[in-house]
Formats: structure tokens, C-alpha cells, sequence
């Protein structure tokens, strides 16, 4: 295939482009320790590997013609610190004119990458990019990136005294807040696992996931959902969070928060193709989904995983659309309180609400998990002939990013 080098279509700068969704796939998800399915394959190469599976299924483009290439990662240290979206384009054999960035807002990194990537074409300046994200959770461990530093100075101290706290902490106080019950909290759990294996033994995972060769075979489907999960069995799991001097400082707090409750320390990656559309219409290649309305909060950075509620607040008044009109919604459960207290504040039916299970089930590797969640909602929505899915993920520090697709 001849790579060639920019683009040919017009620019529209200033004018209205519709921006949409070519294609979208995501690696198997694995377990985020020594030993998990993806554990001996170097986060670049996990990433190329997703890359390359994404601009193979579509042949219609040159890599040489994509404009940029945005990736999301959350531990940007050791095997993920030289800006992993370019090391994994370059190795999977792609032309080294294209460029790459890789960008940090925590657990939205993978959704803010689809964000930028729809600004760069509504602006006019670009016309395709490939967006994702990747985290290696089990090579690259969870904080690891703070090198034991304290990230918040002395303004934040003074500010938020006698200090934040971690996202189980967190999680805590949205527990408390809303007065959710531990049973509430395992009963949705477990509803997780149930939803995200009814999902895989239909095959409703089997168009999103691309095949990840690792030294030690080929990975075909996620390794991480646990069969017969109840509520009853999840119960006899311990709280996590609790120390002494945090249950003297948040005496409102019962301590809920498990393992079995909280997203999975996973590893994966993701990968989406997008476009303006009439440079998919140019090439020949059928949209899959316009990114309808974006908007991106911030909240509390104590309570910190709310933010969902005000980002979906701010899209719809965005959108012009109504909850009502909304078919699919993914709220990442990055703990099961974070999707119980939105539920609680807009009274959605639960069964529209991640129908194919979520992060507890399907693991949430971070910088990936953003790009993960709409390749899972895109499908679904062609699979059930859907029209509107809401994307929402509260991130570390008190943010929110919410986006809405529209099937075409």
C-alpha cells in the first residue's frame, strides 16, 4: 500500500463538519498482576498490536493520510513513559511522519483522547485521527508515577485540610452520602459480572475485541469476569479503606468498599478511527456514529467520583436532548456507588445502564478504559439498533468527561 503523506480534502475551518466514528476495537482485557493474560506483552506492543488490527479492518485508508495520533495513559513511567502513542505507532510498522501525543486526565484519558481528536476535526485542522488508550497495570503499577513524591504542594494542604484522600476513600463518602448499604453496593456488583458474562457467551464482545498474541499463545476474550459472582458471596469480602485515623476523620463512613465492589486492576488497550465525514464519505467507508455533544467538569475533589452527575447535566443542555431520548448509557463503575448515586440523582432504568456489564466485571485499565467503554457502547447500540448512547467517567482529582454518539 502507498503511505502517502497529509490530506487532500478541503479544510472547513470556522464551519460546521460532522465528526464520526470509522471503527472502533479494543484488546481483550487481562488481569492486571504477574502471570494475567497480557502481563509479558510490553505496553507499546499491546497498544500496536491494537492499532495495527484497527487500520487493518479498514484498508480503504492510508496510514500515511491519518493526522495525529492521540493516545490516553495514566502511569506515564518506565515502560510507559516515552510517550507510548508513539512508540507503539512506530512499532507497528507505521510511517514515522505521523505524529503522536499521549495525554494524562486520569481515568477519562481514553475518552478525552476521543474528545481532542473530534476538536482537531470540528476546527478543521485535521481530518482523520486515530484516537485510544493504553495501561499495563501489571508492568506498570498503579501510582508509580509519583515516584513516592507528594503531588500536591502546599496549596492543596491549605486548601483542603487536612488534606484529599484516595478514590476508595472517596468512594467511602459517596457511599455516605447517598446512604447506600453494603448489600446495595455487592447486589450491583454482582450484577456486573452476570451482565458482562451473559454478554460474552452471546458473542456480543467478539466484533470490539481484536486478538492479542503474547509469548505465550493468542488472547481472544476477556479473562476477568467472574462466573457465579453473588451478592451473598461478595459480602464475606473486607473493606479495603479503613484505618484509624480515617474513621476518626469521616466518622459517617461504614466502610463498604471491597475488592469485589471496585473496578479491576487490569491491563488493555483501545483504539477508535475517526473522521470527518466527508473524508469517510471520500474514502468510501460508511460511518458508524457521529460524536454528537462532548462536555468535560469539574467537582468536588474530595467526593471526587460525582462528577458524572454534573457532566451529564451540562451535555444534555448541550445536546438539546432529554434523558428519556438517551437508549444506552455507560457510567464507568469505577466503584459500584459511582453508578449507584447517578442513578439515584436522574432515575434511569437500570437496564439501560451498562447492559454488557462494566469495569467491575470487565476491569478498568485506566488510560485505556475511556476508548474501551464507547467501543463497547458503539456496538451496542448497531447490535441493538439503538440510536443515542451517554458515556460518562469520573476521574481522580474531581472531574468529569461526558460524551454522546449518535448511530447513523
Amino acid at each position: 500500500m502507498a503511505q502517502t503523506q497529509g490530506n487532500s480534502s478541503p479544510r472547513q475551518a470556522g464551519g460546521a463538519r460532522d465528526v464520526v466514528i470509522v471503527d472502533a476495537v479494543r484488546s481483550p482485557v487481562g488481569k492486571g498482576k504477574p502471570g494475567g493474560a497480557l502481563s509479558d506483552v510490553h505496553p507499546v506492543d499491546l497498544l500496536a498490536q491494537t492499532m495495527a488490527a484497527l487500520l487493518a479492518r479498514s484498508p480503504e485508508v492510508d496510514p500515511g493520510t491519518v493526522d495525529d495520533v492521540i493516545m490516553g495513559c495514566v502511569s506515564q513511567v518506565g515502560e510507559q513513559s516515552a510517550t507510548p502513542g508513539r512508540m507503539a505507532w512506530l512499532a507497528a510498522g507505521l510511517p514515522s511522519h505521523v505524529p503522536a501525543t499521549t495525554i494524562d486526565r486520569k481515568c477519562g484519558s481514553g475518552q478525552q483522547s476521543v474528545h481532542f481528536a473530534a476538536q482537531g476535526i470540528l476546527s478543521g485542522e485535521v481530518d482523520i485521527v486515530v484516537a485510544g488508550g493504553i495501561e499495563s497495570m501489571s508492568r506498570v503499577i498503579m501510582g508509580s508515577a509519583r515516584m513516592d513524591a507528594d503531588p500536591y504542594g502546599d496549596g492543596i494542604l491549605a486548601a483542603y485540610a487536612p488534606g484529599l484522600v484516595s478514590q476508595g476513600v472517596a468512594s467511602e463518602l459517596v457511599t455516605a452520602e447517598w446512604g447506600f448499604t453494603r448489600e446495595q453496593l455487592d447486589e450491583y456488583a454482582a450484577r456486573s459480572h452476570e451482565r458482562a458474562a451473559a454478554a460474552q457467551d452471546s458473542g456480543a464482545f467478539e466484533r470490539e475485541i481484536v486478538p492479542i498474541t503474547t509469548p505465550h499463545g493468542v488472547v481472544k476474550a476477556d479473562e476477568t469476569i467472574r462466573r457465579g459472582t453473588t451478592p451473598e458471596k461478595l459480602g464475606g469480602l473486607r473493606a479495603v479503606f479503613e484505618t484509624p485515623e480515617l474513621s476518626e476523620r469521616f466518622p459517617q463512613v461504614r466502610w463498604s468498599t471491597t475488592a469485589g465492589n471496585s473496578s479491576q486492576i487490569t491491563d488493555g488497550a483501545s483504539a477508535l478511527l475517526i473522521m470527518a465525514r466527508e473524508k469517510a464519505e471520500e474514502l468510501g467507508l460508511r460511518p458508524r456514529a457521529r460524536v454528537h455533544s462532548m462536555s468535560v467538569v469539574g467537582s468536588d475533589p474530595l467526593l471526587m467520583l460525582t462528577g458524572p452527575i454534573p457532566a451529564t447535566r451540562k451535555i444534555l443542555a448541550r445536546s438539546g436532548l432529554t434523558l428519556d431520548e438517551i437508549d444506552h448509557v455507560e457510567v464507568n463503575e469505577a466503584f459500584a456507588p459511582v453508578p449507584l448515586a447517578w442513578l439515584e440523582d436522574f432515575d434511569v432504568d437500570l437496564a439501560k445502564v451498562n447492559p454488557r456489564g462494566g469495569a467491575i466485571a470487565l476491569g478498568h485499565p485506566l488510560g485505556a478504559s475511556g476508548a474501551r467503554l464507547m467501543t463497547t457502547m458503539l456496538h451496542a447500540l448497531e447490535d441493538n439498533e439503538q440510536r443515542y448512547g451517554l458515556q460518562l467517567m469520573c476521574e481522580a482529582g474531581g472531574m468529569a468527561n461526558a460524551t454522546i454518539l449518535e448511530r447513523l
